[in-house]
């Protein structure tokens, strides 16, 4: 269950995807074949209900058997870069009526596109849609499965396209990793076994610290570890350094939230749809994706990856509600709800990193709220910044990229809901208005005045349908628009 991207001219495709603009419009090379099969496909067209539109195809058969995928450009005036990489996943998605699993794409010369940008995001989009995780089916038959083996996209230009579509390619490795992990279930995602597939980005460059138990305590780290002790799996946290910046460089740092199952601990959460809780590490996954990703295409930026590994579980040693924990920072923490985990894991996650590395920004991803889904639903990520700058930065990257999100307010007045009377803070707020607020304002106050923004990914880490990029399921929200943060403001 794979896709290859060759781009070289098929010898012998039986399975052809041509493009079409809304309103039937035929660009070329459509407009060719249009006139070698004698109007075939403008005959077919109008006899159709399809209109050209994006995610729409139509299948054509010429009399020699040749089989023509007409796939849905969109308006010719709305021709871009994101658009082409939508196209690229309908292409995905319409080649499964191919019965050998293979097509090839002659979809290039459109208004307002160089070829090869074109054609290496369209290869892009269909990589990513590809994507499915069928790891444990065992009585499905192949037919049952995602079937599309090759893609082959034809290009006026091989070397410029080849050179556009190599860093795509690496991105792609980072949000496939992100998507395994995180569909992975709770027996097998565990923090030793996370930890581990953050190890394997060695082989990439990037320099893994793996901390222990102890080596947590010594530190001071009891907010984070509070959380993990009612579990039988030991917690990690796992460092990841990627060198490609300047020599003693200040580095930027993404901080991950790695809940490797969540059931709420003593506040135990309802059993209906408590497995989804598997993935409450999607912050961590994704941050470790982005570290793959950057390593992949040779990032020319000092990047640090920081991400805290625990598994909350209800025992007889769990920490219960009512409980006071002292954080790394020092601060003392009033532990309410035991199903309020996550910022605990961050509060010392935060304060590690912007100890250690003094990096110029610091950005954390969580599942950390339902409020969040209440509010946004699945559009879009919560954006919450101490930094105008950095938050400009992230919304425009995620505009770029198709990952979107929408900045909250930041008020001083949130911060006395979360004030404790008898610690310095307690884990939530007093009353239920503004959750994920008062989630952003509690870890704010474990960043020391550094730049700093958090992404509440509570709502868009898991697809519950197929979308332009992905197919249902995990769909690692955050490496691109990351990626692409870090690509245009601090690569040099």
């Amino acid at each position: 269950m794979s896709i290859k991207i060759a781009f070289e001219e098929p010898t012998s495709a039986n399975v052809l995807c041509l493009g079409v603009y809304e309103e039937n419009k035929l660009p070329e090379p459509t407009q060719k074949w249009d006139k070698t099969l004698k109007s075939l496909l403008s005959e077919s067209l109008k006899k159709s209900r399809f209109k050209g539109k994006l995610n729409q195809s139509l299948s054509v058969f010429s009399p020699e058997g040749t089989q023509f995928i007409l796939v849905g450009l969109g308006k010719s005036s709305e021709q871009n870069e994101m658009q082409s990489i939508k196209i690229g996943g309908s292409i995905a998605g319409a080649l499964t009526a191919s019965p050998s699993g293979e097509g090839a794409v002659e979809i290039y010369n459109l208004k307002g596109c160089k070829d090869e940008e074109l054609v290496a995001n369209l290869a892009y989009g269909a990589l990513l849609k590809s994507w499915r995780f069928e790891k444990y089916f065992t009585t499905k038959t192949p037919d049952e499965l995602y079937n599309v083996k090759k893609i082959t996209f034809m290009t006026p230009d091989l070397a410029a396209t080849e050179k556009c579509f190599k860093p795509l390619a690496a991105i792609a490795e980072g949000v496939f990793f992100t998507r395994t992990v995180v569909s992975e279930p709770g027996n097998v995602i565990i923090p030793e076994t996370l930890a581990k597939a953050a190890e394997t980005l060695k082989k990439d460059g990037v320099k893994i610290d793996v901390l222990s138990t102890k080596e947590m305590q010594k530190l001071g780290m009891d907010a984070l570890l509070g959380v993990a002790q009612g579990s039988v799996h030991e917690p990690k946290f796992v460092v990841m350094q990627w060198e490609g910046g300047a020599k003693n460089e200040a580095p930027i740092a993404f901080v991950g939230k790695g809940v490797t199952f969540d059931s709420g601990g003593i506040s135990i959460k309802p059993s209906a749809n408590m497995e989804e809780m598997k993935y409450d590490m999607a912050g961590a996954g994704v941050v470790i994706g982005l570290m793959k990703a950057l390593a992949s295409r040779k990032a020319k930026a000092n990047v640090v990856g920081v991400v805290g590994l625990v598994e909350n579980m209800p025992s007889g040693s769990a920490q219960r509600p009512g409980d006071v924990v002292k954080s790394m920072s020092g601060q003392t923490i009033e532990v309410i709800n035991t199903d309020a985990e996550g910022r605990l894991v961050l509060a010392d996650a935060l304060w590690y990193t912007q100890e250690r590395f003094k990096p110029k920004f610091m950005v954390d991803l969580a599942t950390l709220t339902g409020a969040m889904v209440i509010c946004l639903g699945s559009e879009r990520a919560g954006l919450f910044s101490s930094d105008e700058k950095l938050s400009k930065n992230l919304l425009a990257a995620g505009e770029k990229v198709g990952e979107l999100l929408w900045e909250f307010p930041m008020d001083e007045a949130y911060d006395k809901d979360i004030n404790s009377d008898i610690a310095d803070v307690r884990n939530t707020s007093t009353g239920r208005g503004g959750g994920s607020i008062t989630a952003a304002k509690f870890l704010q106050r474990f960043t020391n005045k550094f730049p700093w923004a958090h992404l509440d990914i509570a709502g868009v880490a898991w697809a519950s349908k197929d979308l332009s990029f992905c197919a249902k399921g995990a769909t690692a929200f955050g490496v691109r628009l990351l990626d692409r943060l870090v690509a245009d403001n601090y690569e040099k």
